[in-house]
């Protein structure tokens, strides 16, 4: 395999696109398109975001202590863009794109009802970085679209059609190619040609790191 080497940038592809809300009481709220976004911490539930300091939700954040993350659809991949290239300083992106804003369980910024999945969080630390300003954020709870939900109430994700940001392009999640663990946890035949659990083989999954 022959590689080009290319100066040092940022090229961890693909991303979540999020749309992340924002408000402050009085004033109307905000939404930006954020693709530097993730999980950083299982207990307590953690995750961060990278703002440039110039943006207008930045202020926002920064001044409130609060935000949404909103997981984003295909149906929601125009607002999606549109949200991340246009400024709330000269747009009221709720109205513009025709979104509703969900109140929140508990925080005061409101997050956008169309979204499949919203996560409410409050800023515990603010790194300054650079060109970007790193929130470091606790989740504090989190809504979820009961459609996504099967007769057991186990979430199914793949049904909301979630969208990836991968080196300026929009893409759509497709084909599952396992769950977690699935590399390890294979089923095997016993003499008896009967298929036998991983357990019994003296096979198991791999614990999930915290």
């Amino acid at each position: 395999m022959s590689k080009e080497v290319w100066r040092p940038g940022n090229m961890l592809y693909p991303a979540p696109a999020v749309m992340v809300s924002c408000g402050i009481e009085g004033e109307k709220p905000n939404i930006i398109t954020v693709a530097w976004a993730g999980t950083i911490c299982s207990d307590p539930a953690m995750l961060s975001i990278s703002v440039r300091k110039e943006r207008y939700s930045h202020h926002i954040i920064k001044e409130s202590g609060e935000f949404v993350v909103n997981l984003t659809s295909k149906k929601m991949a125009y607002a999606t863009d549109w949200c991340g290239v246009r400024s709330g300083r000269d747009y009221d992106k709720f109205k513009e794109m025709k979104l509703t804003p969900l109140k929140s369980q508990k925080i005061s910024a409101p997050g956008i009802e169309e979204s499949p999945v919203n996560i409410e969080c409050k800023v515990r630390q603010v790194v300054e970085l650079g060109s970007h300003d790193l929130f470091i954020a606790e989740v504090v709870s989190v809504s979820v679209d009961e459609k996504l939900l099967d007769e057991k109430g186990r979430l199914d994700l793949g049904k909301a059609k979630l969208v990836a940001y991968s080196h300026g392009e929009y893409f759509m999640l497709g084909e599952k190619l396992g769950k977690f663990g699935y590399s390890v946890a294979k089923k095997t035949k016993n003499k008896a040609g009967s298929k036998s659990n991983s357990k019994a083989s003296g096979s198991k999954k791999p614990k999930k790191q915290k």
